[in-house]
């Protein structure tokens, strides 16, 4: 998919807010929703969209929705930093299919890097056991602020 395009109200994400389907949350709030990547690159892998946005990218975001997206990134990143100690931090967010976007509802990933721990590619070990990232979601969210 291109830059341009119709918001699918039927994505993935949009299920997620709608209880859908089950993911791990690491925080909520009314403009929000932080989760756990079902496919993670790292331990920790993070994914952070806004609820009721309609966008598909950075393009079409409001910037009142995308500054509630960055405020909870900035918690979210943060929370990570406390709870896992990682040695770096990555916040990348896509834009269409050339550049890597799958999932075509505004998002933005927080990723933990470790020094001598190479970052996996996405979906590359499968998906993660949902035990495992419910663990991981509640030791961050322990760490939200």
């Amino acid at each position: 998919m291109s830059l341009d395009g119709r918001y699918d109200p039927e994505n993935i994400f949009a299920k997620i807010v709608r209880g859908e389907i089950p993911a791990a949350t690491v925080f909520e709030d009314v403009d929000t929703l932080a989760f756990m990547d079902a496919f993670p690159q790292a331990r920790g892998h993070s994914l952070v969209i806004h609820k009721r946005s309609a966008a598909r990218n950075l393009l079409d975001i409001d910037p009142a929705d995308l500054a509630a997206v960055m405020t909870t990134v900035q918690r979210v990143a943060r929370a990570v930093r406390a709870a896992l100690s990682p040695d770096g931090l990555v916040v990348t967010q896509f834009n269409g299919a050339p550049a890597g976007q799958t999932v075509f509802h505004l998002h933005v990933h927080v990723i933990p890097r470790w020094n001598d721990i190479a970052l996996g590619r996405h979906g590359e070990g499968g998906m993660a056991e949902a035990s495992a990232l419910k663990t991981l979601a509640a030791m961050i969210a322990e760490r939200i602020e």
